[in-house]
């Protein structure tokens, strides 16, 4: 490969660029298995391989009651779902607790909202500014996979007018898988939890994900049962969210 050609590649050029040579690409920066979906979606859009599906018409996506049950059959942690654009579709009882403010403050649901136009988040989250790159390297991610996907622009757009500090991050044009790990956070209402989470793909519904909390300590599992007496004695229901941020289908 020609230092001319490199220079065009990384400058965005990628239409007509063979899978050997981004494998080349790859192996060269020694990217990781995120980085290297993303250069290869980037190159799918550019060879306008990346067309999105042709659908008879918008519709709202609503939970299975297999997926219901599920959630529902975890009691001491955390669990929901949610797509891309980091909007929560469905959650347990303990999950609606957990994310109170989240679901209920300038989020409305959306978890990079959530960490970038709500104060309270810098609370929350006891590492902001890493929890801040995460949200930002899904986001930026999910660009990638899905490059005509309306409502994503849309968030990104509203987040870059509203927050300096996510427009600083979503320029680094950082990508991320998330998958599992532990998290620190500081409740308001039960304090201080760190927690291990498993995130899965589910397989009947693509660009969803299945993600669960768990107590990485004893402290924690005993404020997550605190929280869960909470949540039962506030009678939350194992649900779906607010159906208005729940679309999945492509705007076309």
């Amino acid at each position: 490969m020609s230092p001319e050609y490199y220079a065009k590649i990384e400058r965005g050029h990628l239409a007509g660029v063979s899978d050997a040579v981004l494998e080349a690409v790859t192996r060269a920066l020694q990217l990781d298995d995120a980085e290297r979906e993303h250069l290869f979606d980037l190159a799918r859009t550019a060879n306008g391989a990346a067309q999105p599906v042709r659908r008879r018409s918008p519709k709202i996506w609503q939970p299975r009651e297999s997926l219901i049950r599920a959630l529902e059959l975890i009691e001491r942690g955390p669990a929901f779902v949610r797509n891309g654009r980091m909007d929560i579709l469905a959650i347990n009882a303990l999950g609606r607790a957990f994310y109170d403010e989240v679901l209920d403050g300038p989020g409305n649901g959306n978890l990079s909202r959530y960490c970038f136009l709500d104060e309270r988040a810098t609370v929350f989250y006891s590492d902001w500014d890493a929890a801040a790159d995460v949200t930002v390297s899904i986001l930026r991610t999910e660009a990638g996979r899905n490059p005509r996907d309306k409502q994503l622009h849309d968030l990104i757009g509203e987040l870059c007018t509203r927050s300096d500090t996510f427009r600083v991050r979503w320029g680094a044009h950082n990508v991320r898988r998330h998958g599992s790990g532990t998290k620190n956070f500081r409740h308001h209402v039960v304090g201080d939890l760190t927690l291990s989470y498993e995130g899965m793909e589910l397989t009947a519904e693509p660009g969803l994900s299945f993600l669960i909390y768990t107590a990485a300590d004893s402290p924690s599992q005993e404020r997550l049962d605190l929280l869960a007496s909470s949540a039962a004695s506030a009678d939350f229901p194992v649900q779906s969210t607010d159906p208005e941020h729940a679309l999945t289908t492509q705007e076309e």
